[in-house]
């Protein structure tokens, strides 16, 4: 969708600068690299609203008109639906834009266009998300998430580990969160008490939950009562090979792609919006085992886009679950496109 007739004659520069990181836009006397001066912070707003005219141009107004610099921009528009999208990165000096005062100035611009979602965030200065993440036995998934956290490639709080599986106080897991005061839960589960009232009790005061390799199915019931984003890295091709083994069910059918998927939990089994896919070619010569190794190692590439996507805290609470009323492809789009920060 064209961006011409949204942006207001008054600020022409601001045409066409979707899909382009603004580093390459220099005004005189400017300096666009936030390296030439170490007070610049980050800052990222994400927007949803109505569709009218002129949203872009208040946008770049409001953040330019405080000495900020916008690096880089996505929006969007899902065809036949009249709502706007928008994720916006940039710098500015806290000096001459206060994290309070900016926070009103969006708030002034979430008013003036009746926006269903506006959020700004400031790495630096708020603080992170707190997760808790849910593993059954396998440990790989866990292990690249605990090794991305201790790298500070996610920047998040991990506030507990809790599994259905017993792990000895000698295995690397549990040596690893014992050094890092993370705790660890072991909740025995059954067909008939799958132990959602003492998961609730243990994360009710997380922002969000990441299933690794968690091979229990989460209750309609457990998602309305916990009432924020769960997401779930699931070692198959989704929307093919639901629900469990995957790699046998991908095998079994001949397939010549595998993968696996990052994507937002939902009371359907494995059919929330997608963030991340990642896939290889097999052929006829692969055999069960190295098919399950190669998923293996899909998990591990899916959850480091994630993690690239979770980096300076932007998440899906930051625009809406109305997305998931959205087409495949808007999702697509939306999640491949406005949170990439590679």
């Amino acid at each position: 969708m064209s961006l011409l007739r949204r942006v207001n004659a008054s600020l022409p520069q601001a045409i066409g600068f979707t899909r382009r990181p603004f580093k390459s836009l220099k005004f005189a006397g400017e300096s666009l690299d936030s390296s030439a001066s170490p007070a610049l912070l980050h800052g990222i707003h994400v927007f949803h609203c109505p569709d009218v005219l002129g949203i872009v141009a208040k946008l770049s107004e409001c953040i330019a008109s405080k000495g900020g610099n916008i690096l880089g921009a996505d929006i969007f528009v899902p065809e036949n639906n009249q709502v706007f999208y928008s994720r916006s990165e940039f710098v500015f000096d806290p000096a001459k834009w206060p994290r309070v005062k900016m926070e009103e100035d969006f708030l002034k611009l979430s008013k003036m266009f009746n926006a269903m979602r506006s959020v700004v965030r400031v790495p630096a200065l708020d603080p992170k998300y707190k997760i808790a993440v849910l593993a059954s036995k396998q440990d790989h998934c866990l292990v690249d998430l605990l090794r991305g956290w201790q790298d500070r490639r996610l920047p998040v709080d991990i506030t507990c580990v809790i599994s259905n599986h017993e792990r000895g106080s000698d295995t690397h897991v549990i040596r690893f969160l014992q050094r890092h005061g993370i705790p660890y839960h072991c909740l025995h589960t059954t067909k008939g008490n799958k132990r959602e009232a003492e998961i609730l009790d243990l994360v009710q005061d997380t922002d969000f939950l990441v299933l690794a390799r968690y091979m229990q199915l989460l209750s309609g019931e457990f998602l309305r009562s916990y009432g924020k984003d769960i997401i779930n890295i699931h070692h198959g091709l989704l929307p093919s090979f639901k629900g469990g083994n995957p790699s046998k069910q991908a095998f079994d059918a001949g397939v010549k792609l595998i993968g696996a998927t990052s994507h937002f939990v939902t009371e359907e089994l494995d059919s929330g919006p997608i963030i991340e896919q990642m896939v290889e070619r097999v052929s006829h010569r692969e055999n069960l085992h190295s098919f399950i190794l190669k998923s293996e190692n899909l998990e591990k590439h899916s959850k480091t886009h994630l993690r690239c996507r979770l980096q300076f805290c932007v998440h899906i609470k930051e625009l809406d679950m109305s997305l998931t009323r959205l087409s495949a492809a808007t999702n697509r789009l939306l999640f491949s496109d406005l949170m990439q920060l590679e």
